[in-house]
């Protein structure tokens, strides 16, 4: 049984993202609004209540990370104004800087906590779309993609001080040469970003202001830069498994392409393989009824807006998930050449393939977030439609409907709100 709760007004502005801690007992919220809220989970009757509170950038705060509990209670967060922050959870009691971003205005007390600004990060020259955390086992570093196509990869210097961070990578995505296919994929088409809400007052100047910004002259020389906000980065997701080595899945431009990245120390970065539903339609296994063979007629071009790596548990192939623009869920199975091909390019790694196991359009609207559970056996999606719906493989592998649940649903509807598939056989 799907088991939900209800957060009542949680920022003033729309939500853009949450993010679990390591524990699952914490929630980080942002927001339009500009601010980050932590919450803490009461685990005797289920509820949510404020933690800390504070307004962390100067304009609209588009995702949220946190990092492995073995560095510390750190979240990281980016945003519209062209910026990523590192901050830290420190006590009242051990800690006596002041707060200039207003983090926590409740009365403080010895065993009150709050959030320090440690680091702010300026490279981008456009929107940050999304920041992440890598798997502990590869150091305190994080990556993050914005509007400029430009991948960046950060690494802490002093994990003491949270303070000095040094730029190891950047890479232009949608430039990099994909070496699963004879040339690059360009983007031939442009759309302004959307949203699903209107927004108005300050909201819709900082974030007009932001895409403004984002369409300054200076990307119009840069190979592969689009000139709308479109075109630039959209979402990212390391790879989980630290055997295959630093792997990063990306999604940028709008061609619906999704490029697994290779991240060496002792070499640039390469792309290993794009995902892309024009690559080999023959071996796509798709597994929605509602699929038909019109879609593949014309292409239509659309941006990947979220990606997810699943934890791999012991399996000889990887799964990622994407979300679109398109309305479709689709899940991945990506793993290395067994027929022992390797590729062309530097190295003579293994070639990497990539097949649709799954493709749901159930949302009929576009997709904003999909995450996997612990394990990578659930696969949950949140799209326009208001409603978050679950995915799991039954017997074979065949992946279907495992229940959703409306967003909006206040809590007198729980119970008649929550739809399950009774198909769905468990693990």
């Amino acid at each position: 049984m799907i088991q939900t709760g209800l957060i009542q007004s949680a920022h003033n502005d729309l939500v853009t993202d949450v993010s679990y801690d390591f524990y699952g007992l914490r929630l980080a919220t942002c927001s339009l609004d500009q601010r980050i809220k932590v919450w803490q989970l009461d685990e005797s009757n289920g509820n949510w209540s404020v933690e800390d509170d504070w307004k962390a950038h100067d304009a609209a705060v588009s995702k949220l990370s946190w990092a492995h509990p073995e560095f510390g209670t750190i979240l990281a967060s980016s945003s519209f104004d062209r910026t990523v922050k590192v901050w830290e959870q420190t006590s009242y009691g051990a800690q006596g800087e002041s707060q200039p971003n207003g983090a926590s205005q409740q009365q403080p007390t010895p065993s009150s906590s709050r959030w320090m600004e440690r680091a702010v990060l300026v490279e981008a020259r456009g929107t940050v779309r999304a920041v992440e955390f890598a798997p502990h086992h590869f150091g305190l570093k994080l990556a993050t993609i914005s509007s400029d196509n430009q991948l960046r990869i950060y690494e802490c210097l002093e994990q003491s001080s949270l303070s000095n961070w040094q730029l190891s990578e950047e890479v232009d995505v949608l430039a990099l040469p994909s070496s699963s296919s004879q040339s690059s994929h360009s983007v031939a088409f442009a759309t302004p970003t959307q949203t699903s809400a209107a927004l108005d007052s300050a909201s819709a100047s900082l974030v007009a202001q932001a895409l403004q910004q984002s369409q300054a002259p200076f990307g119009q020389s840069r190979p592969g830069m689009g000139n709308r906000e479109a075109d630039g980065g959209w979402c990212i997701s390391w790879c989980k498994d630290r055997y295959w080595g630093e792997l990063i899945a990306t999604g940028c431009g709008i061609s619906g392409v999704i490029k697994i990245i290779q991240i060496s120390p002792s070499r640039r970065p390469a792309t290993l393989l794009a995902l892309t539903l024009d690559a080999s339609p023959a071996s796509h296994a798709v597994s929605s009824e509602t699929t038909t063979a019109a879609d593949a007629d014309v292409p239509t071009p659309y941006a990947v807006t979220s990606v997810a790596w699943a934890p791999s548990c012991g399996r000889s192939y990887h799964l990622i998930a994407t979300g679109s623009r398109d309305g479709h869920v689709r899940i991945w199975r990506v793993k290395p050449s067994e027929d022992g091909d390797v590729d062309d390019g530097e190295g003579g790694d293994p070639k990497w393939t990539g097949s649709v196991v799954a493709d749901f359009d159930h949302h009929k609207s576009a997709v904003g977030r999909v995450e996997w559970n612990i394990t990578g056996t659930v696969l949950s999606s949140a799209g326009n439609d208001g409603r978050v719906r679950l995915w799991k493989a039954t017997v074979g592998n065949v992946w279907r409907p495992a229940g959703s649940v409306g967003v909006e649903q206040t809590e007198d509807q729980q119970d008649a709100d929550v739809n399950m598939d009774e198909n769905v056989v468990a693990d």
